[in-house]
């Protein structure tokens, strides 16, 4: 994040194995920095989580549709 990569949650737990990304973002504001966030389709999310994890999403889930949050870290 702080090389100005955006991470969502999913990717939190699934690449990096974050057990609790919310109190991880909370201990970040904690030390100073300013995040940024945005909503995203899940299919962007999991655009990016295919290239390092294989994760396989069910046909009748609508993840263009899906909206879920982004973060960064602001510079």
């Amino acid at each position: 994040m702080i090389s100005g990569h955006y991470i969502s949650v999913l990717e939190a737990l699934l690449i990096f194995g974050v057990q609790n990304p919310h109190a991880e973002l909370t201990r970040i504001k904690k030390d100073g920095y300013i995040i940024g966030s945005q909503r995203v389709s899940m299919a962007k999310i999991m655009a990016r989580i295919n290239r390092y994890v294989h994760v396989d999403v069910p046909d009748n889930l609508p993840i263009r549709e899906i909206a879920m949050t982004e973060y960064w870290i602001q510079t």
